[in-house]
């Protein structure tokens, strides 16, 4: 097959992995009009692995090798265990807009993190490239003001930090661990973790059980487990297969854009000047981030 496709399919897979989850921060949302967060995220989780017991004749086949387990190990704790937890925190606290909108900080702490634990090199069209699209979230970011939607938006901005620093750690242990197993394989092991680290959360007394079914938050939990954590994390983990950790970043930056238009049509959300201009402007770090060979790596 033509090597292009193979240079253009994990570019596709991460664009359309930053638009499955730029949508779970709007589908979150609903989903917590209904639910108690830890029920959201126990749910998604639920749905997932359900889906991947499909794949289990496959997986039997994979033989994890022994010093592997802590580096599993530690990629299932970033994400999606804590990952999860300050998430929904995040988002108890500020807007779906202004949430996606730190994940804009992620692309410059898998940099850093990249050169320093990967020894891959960033070149200076790398880097502007990357400051440019967080200039652009920056300036989204001055949209943002309390509402219904966000009653303590500055604490939950906070919570999202948290949340891409254990997303940094998740990325460098993927990263590391698509060089032995298949990213199917990886992505299904996140889902069953979930599931066990989540579950026992239910037995709490401050964390209600759904008493009724209804239609839009179990929709947005089915939505969830499906399309984001079966499919955008399967994409995501392929494009980290097949590009190096600093450059898959930069598609992360598109993450604010897609929920900012998401939002707009869900919560009539409207979009100022300045989040249109800081759109252009994530766009544009993006394409001089991706549109020219300037990462390469050390070791060859």
């Amino acid at each position: 097959m033509d090597s292009r496709y193979f240079q253009i399919l994990p570019s596709l897979c991460l664009i359309m992995a930053s638009f499955l989850w730029g949508s779970s921060f709007v589908a979150m949302k609903l989903a917590f009009q209904g639910y108690h967060p830890v029920v959201v995220v126990l749910g998604r989780m639920l749905v997932a692995s359900l889906v991947f017991f499909f794949f289990l004749p496959r997986f039997r086949q994979i033989r994890i090798r022994r010093h592997d387990w802590p580096l599993l190990l530690i990629m299932a704790i970033s994400e999606p265990c804590l990952y999860f937890f300050f998430e929904a925190l995040a988002l108890q606290n500020t807007s779906a807009s202004q949430a996606s909108m730190i994940t804009a900080i992620l692309p410059l702490l898998i940099a850093f993190a990249s050169v320093y634990f990967l020894g891959e090199r960033m070149t200076p069209q790398a880097i502007v490239g990357l400051l440019l699209a967080t200039v652009g979230v920056f300036l989204l970011s001055l949209s943002g003001i309390i509402s219904e939607q966000a009653p303590a938006p500055l604490l939950g901005n906070f919570y999202e930090l948290l949340a891409m620093l254990c997303a940094t750690v998740y990325t460098l242990a993927v990263k590391r661990l698509t060089c032995f197993y298949p990213p199917l394989f990886l992505t299904a092991l996140q889902a069953w973790v979930g599931v066990l680290s989540f579950a026992p959360f239910l037995a709490l007394p401050q964390v209600p059980l759904p008493q009724a079914m209804l239609i839009v938050p179990v929709a947005a939990i089915v939505y969830l487990g499906l399309a984001v954590t079966f499919f955008a994390y399967g994409l995501y983990n392929f494009g980290l297969m097949h590009m190096p950790v600093s450059k898959t970043g930069g598609f992360i930056t598109l993450i604010p854009l897609f929920t900012l238009m998401l939002s707009r049509i869900v919560f009539q959300e409207s979009l100022t000047t300045l989040q249109v201009l800081g759109g252009l402007i994530i766009l544009l770090g993006v394409l001089l981030n991706q549109d020219f060979s300037i990462l390469t790596s050390k070791r060859k």
